[in-house]
């Protein structure tokens, strides 16, 4: 497998992928390269991998792999499913270039479009707002550890052809003397549709927190790009681990479902209405894409609980949950007690 560094032509340094102006920068001597220019006159340098794996005890084992970064030597552990990282020992960006061919190679891409400064602040704005958050979430080394990663996902298009079927009755109500009349009409309802599905987008990837994953979707498909190898540096990436006959049943049944509930929505006009409807997917492409999460991760020692904080590398949409400092919670409780307690007592001195 080979490991692969994309190089400055001007000074060497690691080349890195800059979501605010969509080119590739190098943070050394500041020279930024257009893709195109990049691909066509700087070939990649490559270096050849020398993998050992050392397998974990336990029913969810998993591998840890080790290669040889390309700049400097030294040696890049990972686990089975990291396609793209960083050297820990000169900070290059790497790309596991083998991690990501034959069945694995991706369709498409999103790449970055919200640079980190931006998440950045918006972070520190956020975790301002909220009173009882520990200080170690809120320090600027944690959030300095905000991380770009590309997680894969399966993206599907389709075709479902919708019959709706079954009858509607309408009721009418009126008073003559002291009678009552109650007219019923009965009609047939019979709907047919075609309907199109686009990017309908699943997470592909088991180890990762599902809820914070598929919680910053949507994205936008006009920003899709056919994949690129050079889009992935200086950022990390991980390859699937699952694949679309895993997730095959539960995508049909979500469309199915869908598509009926359109198809009902065509139905109006009547009190009540009793329908049966039949939903046939006609064709289904299915195609693998990298989609761009910033991320960060805080384990509180205290609960022993690790919360996440995700958002949409394309759009800003922010998915998190932040921890609660007790202490502070019972401060604050302490403080409000106190002072009720105190207008209480100012009150019943003033009301004798």
């Amino acid at each position: 497998m080979a490991v692969v560094t994309y190089k400055c032509p001007n000074c060497g340094g690691g080349l890195k992928f800059d979501p605010a102006s969509q080119k590739f920068a190098c943070e050394y001597c500041l020279s930024k390269f257009e893709e195109e220019a990049l691909k066509d006159k700087f070939p990649l340098e490559e270096a050849p991998a020398q993998p050992q794996t050392e397998e974990k005890s336990g029913a969810a084992a998993e591998e840890a792999v080790v290669y040889n970064c390309p700049s400097c030597g030294a040696q890049i552990v990972t686990c089975e499913t990291t396609a793209a990282t960083y050297c820990f020992y000169c900070h290059n960006p790497v790309v596991l270039a083998g991690r990501l061919e034959g069945k694995y190679l991706p369709d498409k891409i999103i790449p970055f479009a919200v640079p980190k400064e931006k998440v950045t602040e918006d972070l520190r704005r956020w975790l301002k707002s909220k009173s009882f958050v520990p200080k170690g979430f809120f320090s600027d080394d944690q959030v300095e550890k905000l991380t770009g990663v590309y997680f894969p996902h399966w993206m599907v298009d389709c075709d479902v052809n919708t019959r709706v079927e079954g009858t509607g009755r309408n009721l009418r109500l009126w008073r003559m003397g002291d009678i009552e009349y109650t007219e019923t009409s009965v009609f047939g309802i019979s709907r047919e549709s075609d309907i199109h599905f686009e990017d309908l987008t699943k997470n592909a990837l088991k180890k990762a927190d599902a809820e914070l994953v598929e919680g910053v979707q949507p994205y936008n498909a006009e920003g899709l790009k056919d994949f690129d190898m050079s889009f992935l540096s200086g950022f990390q990436a991980e390859k699937r681990d699952m694949e679309k006959e895993d997730l095959d049943l539960a995508v049909e049944q979500e469309i199915k479902l869908y598509a009926s509930s359109l198809a009902r929505q065509q139905v109006s006009g009547y009190d009540s209405v009793s329908l049966n409807d039949q939903c046939t997917i006609k064709k289904a492409n299915w195609s693998y894409a990298l989609l761009p999460v910033w991320v960060l991760t805080y384990r509180d020692k205290a609960k022993d609980k690790l919360y996440h904080y995700a958002v949409n590398g394309q759009t800003g949409k922010v998915c998190g949950q932040a921890p609660i400092d007790k202490g502070k919670l019972n401060l604050a409780t302490l403080g409000v007690g106190l002072v009720s307690f105190l207008l209480m007592l100012l009150i019943g001195w003033w009301l004798r």
